[in-house]
């Protein structure tokens, strides 16, 4: 039935009449009364009639006028009206359905009234009277459609209208929780995360001064605490800024987004502070990451970040870890796998570095207590949103993370969120916290 809705649209006039005058030809052609051939007259007032249908398609008015003169001009004429007293009668619907004023639709039925009502005239009474009752073939039912034919429309209208304004208002009602939120959230790092993370820097700071006498490694560790507490500061600061006004800060591109030229000594600095936290890091840079899109450098640069933390985490500080960053047909393969064999150290960590249980740059050291944390959670979900999959699971005696970003991704092609194996020092079908 879809497909008879759209015939009787404002904007299949043209199909609607064609197919009308179709009609017509198919009747003077094969029904014509008693199986006479049309007159030449009536040929002339029907195609009269086709083409003013055809030509005043987008001006009902003017068609009703021209039909109802045919009409009027084949009563005087020809026996048979039945082309011309359709097309007139149609004239009315297309009026009627065109949403013109009571006024115009109340002329325009009265004037095919007065025209079939001629037919009438010098007729008996009896006549009359059967002229007068089938007005309501002719002018009324051809009213009653074209008012049926538009209310349906006035309510699909109406109908649409409605849920658009409430998908508005369901869209401005999610914008403002979302703000709210933000705004929560922003209040909660500025309140509690980034003073903390200030009286921390400002007393590491005091110590740097007061305490002259130290070990210089001592002093590397304090002089690097430092340097990442005020490095946390300004990202916390650019977050907050963003998380209140996002369109103030360039959106989320603030958050997500590096210069390409910047990410192999993003990464760089990345493993040096896993160095200086005594892990062995072996890195394999493809130098083609310095071309790619800002999007994905970011997320190879956290990454890179949040495995070579949980290596020092889980894996201790003598662990030896073997990132691989390449770049092989568009697609960028990332790969973080440790050998797992380094344990909690009590005291100073090979290899030179920060004391065990101290913060270092982006993660904790061996010694600190692994609590349940959302890094692979984390991971997982930046890669899918670039339309990867994340792979982290034990192998061998270590641990391995993995994931291959899509060099174009589109939103049908985002892989399903896939089945992470269990945490480290848990069975893989079991649930186990995530490192953070």
């Amino acid at each position: 039935m879809r497909w008879l809705g759209r015939l009787f649209n404002t904007r299949d006039t043209l199909v609607r009449l064609t197919l009308l005058d179709l009609a017509g030809v198919g009747y003077l052609v094969f029904c014509t009364q008693a199986g006479r051939t049309p007159t030449v007259t009536q040929w002339i007032l029907a195609v009269g009639a086709f083409a003013a249908a055809m030509l005043l398609h987008r001006r009902p008015v003017a068609n009703m006028v021209v039909q109802a003169a045919l009409l009027a001009a084949a009563i005087a004429l020809l026996d048979d009206i039945m082309i011309n007293q359709v097309g007139a009668s149609w004239a009315l619907i297309e009026i009627t359905i065109g949403a013109y004023r009571a006024r115009t639709i109340g002329l325009a039925a009265g004037l095919l009234a007065v025209v079939d009502l001629t037919n009438t005239i010098g007729d008996s009474a009896d006549r009359v009277a059967a002229g007068v009752v089938g007005l309501a073939l002719e002018v009324g039912i051809p009213l009653l459609l074209g008012l049926v034919i538009r209310a349906n429309w006035n309510l699909a209208r109406q109908a649409q209208e409605r849920a658009a304004a409430e998908q508005r208002q369901h869209e401005s009602e999610s914008r403002a929780a979302r703000a709210d939120e933000r705004s929560a959230i922003a209040r909660e790092l500025h309140d509690v995360v980034a003073h903390h993370v200030a009286s921390m820097v400002l007393r590491v700071g005091v110590a740097r001064h007061v305490l002259t006498d130290l070990d210089p490694r001592v002093g590397e560790v304090l002089d690097d605490v430092h340097g990442t507490g005020t490095a946390a500061l300004a990202e916390l600061r650019r977050l907050v800024a963003v998380l209140r006004d996002p369109d103030g800060v360039r959106g989320d591109a603030a958050l997500t987004a590096i210069e390409p030229s910047a990410l192999p000594t993003a990464i760089g600095a990345a493993i040096d502070r896993a160095r200086q936290a005594g892990i062995t890091v072996e890195a394999e840079l493809d130098p083609a990451i310095g071309s790619l899109d800002a999007v994905r450098g970011m997320a190879v640069l956290r990454l890179t970040q949040e495995a070579l933390t949980n290596v020092a985490k889980h894996a201790g500080t003598s662990a030896v870890a073997h990132l691989v960053v390449a770049v092989r047909d568009g697609v960028v393969h990332w790969e973080v796998a440790d050998t797992g064999r380094g344990g909690v150290l009590a005291g100073v960590p090979t290899g030179g570095g920060l004391l065990a249980g101290v913060p270092s740059g982006n993660g904790l050291l061996a010694g600190v207590p692994t609590g349940g944390g959302h890094g692979i959670t984390g991971m997982r979900e930046r890669v899918e949103v670039l339309g990867g999959r994340l792979e982290a699971g034990p192998t061998g005696t270590g641990w391995r993370v993995r994931t291959a970003l899509p060099a174009v991704v589109a939103a049908s092609d985002r892989a399903p969120v896939p089945s992470v194996p269990g945490e480290r020092g848990a069975p893989a079908d079991s649930p186990a916290p995530e490192p953070a």
